[in-house]
């Protein structure tokens, strides 16, 4: 598998996501939505953001392998922020570089009203190509 980034001519150079990736491989993933659940599926860090969005990655990266992806080959994540503020940006680029290091997928942020359940700050989900 390879994942070709690029960071296009006249666009910004993020931090941490890339504009444009191409991925080639043989298996996509696709990693439904993850959030901060206990392996109950209960809500754990009720009110606390940046637990919750460490919470979510760390339970990205068990979903990735369990489909026997690695964090680096993940083309796309797009997250979901219950109330989105600015301030949340640097809490939510932290818990990424948790999971994705140096690798920059693309990504799409929204701010959302809600989620599936009260309480639930933030939902990560992925396609991987392996």
């Amino acid at each position: 598998m390879t994942i070709e980034i690029i960071q296009p001519d006249g666009l910004d150079d993020p931090d941490t996501y890339s504009h444009v990736v191409v991925a080639t491989g043989s298996r996509m993933v696709f990693v439904a939505g993850q959030m901060s659940d206990d392996k109950d599926g209960n809500l754990v860090h009720s009110g606390d953001f940046a637990a919750q969005a460490v919470q979510v990655f760390a339970n990205l990266g068990k979903a990735l392998a369990a489909a026997g992806a690695q964090p680096d080959q993940v083309s796309k994540i797009t997250i979901y922020v219950v109330g989105h503020r600015q301030e949340y940006l640097p809490i939510i680029e932290q818990a990424r570089i948790t999971l994705f290091r140096d690798h920059k997928p693309t990504d799409v942020l929204l701010g959302v009203q809600s989620l599936a359940a009260p309480g639930y700050l933030i939902e990560v989900d992925a396609i991987a190509v392996v």
